[in-house]
């Protein structure tokens, strides 16, 4: 009588089941690339209007993988993996382990690969000899006399069975991660001017403030345009402060960016400020300042005496710009010059030289991103790749040899299976019916029915 399957098992088993969480997660994750995350409810409203925005809210759309359904699926799809999984490995496993010196003659005799003939040998000087050829086809031949006849068995690859469990094992341990990321990590961003430090960033979709626990700070930004303008790199150079320390430092573009404290600050964004960094240097005293300058507003440097300003600006990106600097030191009349960005130039006065630099000042945007299930996810990733290596491309491949007397010859009987790539392994099997045939102690008197 043929057993019941439990019904919460045969659904949670169900092949049906794994293909609609796998539709459901791709087709989720198509509709997230397509939609922006993480964006303010009024861009929604003003991308897709107020009735489809509703819809978005109350389906969290806009935080999609952090989502109730989403996550929904991923568990589901956890179960399907889990219960899948208890319901046949127990069968594997008896595979794996499985004494195959208890395989009958009669069998080997069914099987599709099987090839028999008669030796002019003795019992025990083929039985040797067969031995030897197995030998070369693996380690661990193993032995059995039977009331007939003897039993020779070598396996090779039994564990392979196990490869998709591994791939199983795998996209759980990516869910685990995931699930780690989503409830203990963040992902935020920050607006940081120059020479501005900063400890805290704001939550992506909430907006809220959270704590670094250390200090960032932006020493310098620099960007290069192509020659028709566009923006070509664009690098941040900055310092990590703790316990009012500098602890690093390090300059970072896109796609390097800098780890510390289990946050990692990707560049994301720049920010053109209106305002100017000016260096004033006086070569005779040796004294130096750095001013931020807002065009068309007099700064004073009351050490110096001095007093300056931007009075007109003129380029463009792809041309470079050009800025018109007014200057006095209160001894003879104003001096007037024109200044690149990047570029120092010097004003004489009648008491000294001053060098004059200016760049622009930006801000830089700064994505960052705290994931303490990443690692889970890389070790998932890993034994994903090994557990589809070992179930698409190794088998578990097993030959018998059974001998038997039979008037003054012994009869071998040589059959083997393999659970995967039959055509491979019917290539090894006729290599090693080859070398049984040209063993001298084994040489075929004539092929057995």
């Amino acid at each position: 009588m043929k057993k019941t399957k439990n019904p919460f098992v045969s659904f949670f088993s169900s092949m049906q089941l794994t293909l609609f969480t796998f539709i459901s997660l791709a087709v989720s994750s198509i509709i997230g690339t397509i939609i922006l995350q993480n964006k303010e409810p009024a861009f929604y409203v003003n991308q897709y209007g107020p009735n489809l925005a509703k819809i978005f809210e109350i389906l969290n759309i806009g935080d999609m993988y952090n989502s109730w359904w989403f996550l929904s699926l991923l568990v589901l799809l956890s179960l399907n993996l889990i219960v899948c999984t208890i319901d046949r490995l127990p069968n594997v496993w008896r595979m794996v382990v499985l004494d195959n010196l208890q395989t009958t003659p009669e069998r080997l005799e069914r099987q599709s690969r099987r090839q028999a003939f008669l030796v002019d040998n003795d019992h025990a000087g083929a039985v040797a000899a067969a031995k030897a050829v197995l030998d070369s086809f693996g380690k661990g031949v193993q032995q059995a006399d039977q009331e007939k006849g003897t039993l020779l068995f070598i396996q090779k690859g039994a564990w392979t069975r196990l490869g998709v469990y591994v791939v199983h094992a795998s996209i759980l341990i990516i869910f685990a991660g995931a699930i780690i990321g989503s409830i203990y990590g963040h992902k935020g961003g920050v607006t940081l001017p120059e020479g501005s430090t900063t400890s805290s960033i704001y939550q992506f979709g909430s907006n809220q403030l959270i704590d670094l626990g250390f200090g960032i700070r932006c020493d310098k930004f620099t960007l290069s345009f192509y020659d028709n303008g566009a923006p070509k790199e664009y690098r941040s150079d900055l310092t990590v402060i703790k316990g009012g320390k500098e602890v690093l430092r390090k300059s970072i573009v896109v796609n390097d960016p800098l780890d510390y404290g289990g946050y990692t600050f990707y560049q994301a964004s720049y920010e053109p400020r209106n305002e100017m960094v000016v260096t004033i240097a006086n070569e005779t005293s040796a004294t130096e300042k750095t001013f931020l300058v807002v065009p068309r507003r007099e700064v004073s440097w009351a050490n110096e005496g001095v007093s300056f300003g931007i009075v007109n600006i003129q380029g463009s990106n792809r041309t470079g710009y050009g800025y018109k600097i007014w200057f006095t030191d209160k001894h003879g009349e104003p001096s007037t010059f024109w200044l690149t960005e990047g570029m120092a130039g010097k004003v004489q006065r009648a008491a000294t030289t001053y060098a004059v630099s200016l760049k622009r000042r930006y801000a830089t945007g700064l994505q960052v991103a705290k994931d303490p299930g990443v690692w889970y996810v890389y070790v998932g990733c890993l034994a994903m790749l090994l557990g589809l290596l070992v179930a698409f491309f190794l088998s578990h491949r097993r030959v018998w040899i059974y001998l038997a007397k039979e008037g003054d010859s012994t009869r071998i009987l040589l059959s083997g299976t393999a659970n995967k790539n039959r055509i491979g392994f019917d290539k090894e099997f006729v290599a090693l019916v080859e070398k049984i045939r040209l063993n001298d102690s084994l040489t075929p008197s004539k092929e057995a029915s």
